[in-house]
């Protein structure tokens, strides 16, 4: 005999990142426990679903076990944007099963939910809190309905009457929940924690029968939408021709005069460019430059900025590309950031405004943005960050915050330079009692560019590169040497020139 293979249709949840993570989507017919602490979102969760599928051909049926009447649940989800108050009634019934609960017999609350969903045969049915369930149990006598057997019964008959199906509740980890999990098809968990004064909160999908999840723990944030759930970002795989083009074929322009001669002539189009470098030294000018640059050709340009607020770069450059449109900020004001919130502000950006250059200001203000427990992850986080962002065919532009004490020669405190294409590094030097800034090119993969330490000042109108430092051997790895000017005979050598430690 010869078995068929079933198809599964997927219910789209409306919420945001979320069937990103469940692999395509809800399977229909399922039998889901959504649990999670007190407070951390599940009742919004199972209403924004609830919303997102019900209909008057496919109606809902939401079962409230509490004695909190359903009204005044209402009154607090409508005041979400998902809330359609013309669908209830219509399309969803909400369904006040306390008194049934109260009595202490699970059969009592089986049969009326029997009766609703025989009445008014649901597509979708929702079970919340289900712990009042478990808990009436407890005080039956043998004689009675068990927990396991109403579960059992519950999901059988949800089942058969092609009802996908979902219990809520406040915390599945004690062993009068165990029959619960057993049955479940999905298990959807929210977590949250307090941590530095900021709400940090977490999804995780422990089970879902027939289909590949994203493992992992998730953030999401709750809003005037709703969930919004941060799925790791996708890379996208270049499906085009055989042979992709070189990417030194396609140059773009770097806003500074001399600095693309340097890179071999220009930043290779989808590059990730690291401009490392002390406070002080240029970095966000350049940003701004290579920006600009970009407006200056028609390019769109998003930034990610975390050292300053949006509203201090008016009245220079960045500014006025901002009030043209021609440069689009991220907002990254919100506590307790993860790198792939971030990562999906920026890809929905670029994907809205077809940007093409990206800037993100800087890494060391990124990490400091971030709730506590990304940090440790911050490395790992920004790795895909950058393959994310690379994979749409953006440059991208970083800028990192360097301790310059030229005992040792780094690029970024994570470790991360590895992970661009490209390296531009800024230092100080004292020459004759000034501080003076210098600039070379470290990196430009598959691509010849310029080994020179340029001098570089900055003005009103941005960066000025200058001459190159003759004998200036071991200035950025910190070893001091004497400077040898042309001098006429009878004068007095140069003193030493040293780096500021």
């Amino acid at each position: 005999m010869t078995v068929g293979t079933a198809t599964i249709r997927r219910l789209a949840t409306g919420v945001p990142g979320l069937d990103e993570v469940l692999g395509g989507g809800l399977p229909e017919f399922s039998f889901n426990v959504i649990a999670g602490a007190p407070g951390c979102g599940k009742t919004t969760l199972a209403h924004q679903i609830m919303f997102a599928q019900a209909s008057a051909e496919r109606p809902a049926v939401y079962f409230t076990l509490v004695g909190e009447p359903p009204i005044k649940m209402l009154r607090y989800q409508q005041q979400y944007d998902f809330f359609d108050l013309d669908r209830l009634n219509r399309a969803i019934r909400f369904c006040n099963l306390a008194d049934e609960t109260a009595a202490g017999d699970p059969a009592q609350v089986l049969d009326r939910i029997v009766a609703e969903v025989e009445a008014h045969q649901p597509a979708l049915v929702f079970v919340d809190s289900f712990r009042s369930v478990a808990l009436a149990s407890q005080r039956e006598d043998r004689s009675g309905l068990s927990l396991q057997r109403f579960v059992q019964k519950l999901g059988v008959l949800m089942t058969s009457w092609q009802a996908t199906t979902f219990l809520v509740d406040d915390d599945m980890n004690d062993a009068a929940m165990n029959p619960i999990l057993t049955v479940a098809d999905g298990l959807i968990w929210l977590r949250q924690s307090v941590q530095h004064n900021a709400m940090v909160r977490k999804l995780e999908i422990t089970k879902m029968r027939g289909q590949a999840t994203l493992p992992g723990l998730h953030t999401f944030r709750i809003g005037a939408g709703g969930l919004h759930v941060f799925a790791p970002p996708v890379i996208v795989r270049n499906a085009g021709s055989d042979r992709p083009p070189r990417p030194t074929e396609h140059r773009l322009h770097m806003g500074v005069p001399g600095l693309d001669a340097m890179m071999g002539g220009g930043l290779p189009r989808g590059y990730s460019l690291l401009v490392a470098g002390p406070s002080g030294s240029g970095k966000s000018i350049l940003a701004s430059a290579f920006l600009a640059e970009g407006a200056r050709a028609g390019e769109a340009g998003v930034l990610a900025v975390f050292e300053q607020q949006p509203d201090r770069l008016r009245g220079h450059e960045m500014g006025d590309l901002i009030e043209q449109g021609a440069v689009t900020v991220v907002d990254t004001s919100a506590p307790a950031l993860s790198v792939d919130e971030i990562a999906q502000l920026l890809l929905a950006e670029i994907a809205r405004r077809r940007a093409t250059r990206v800037v993100i200001d800087s890494l060391s203000g990124f990490e400091l943005a971030l709730a506590p427990t990304f940090r440790g992850e911050f490395r790992e986080a920004l790795s895909r960050l950058v393959a994310a962002l690379a994979s749409t065919g953006v440059s991208v532009l970083m800028t990192s915050e360097l301790e310059d004490r030229y005992s040792d020669l780094r690029f970024s405190p994570y470790g991360t330079a590895f992970l661009t294409d490209a390296i531009v590094v800024q230092r100080y030097v004292e020459i004759d009692s000034h501080l003076k800034r210098v600039m070379a090119v470290v990196k430009v993969r598959v691509s010849a560019h310029s080994d020179q330490l340029r001098l570089f000042s900055i003005d009103d109108d941005g960066i000025h590169l200058g001459e190159m430092l003759p004998d200036h051997e071991g200035l950025l790895s910190g070893q001091p040497t004497r400077r040898r000017p042309h001098r006429a005979p009878d004068s007095e050598e140069s003193p030493w020139v040293a780096p500021v430690a």
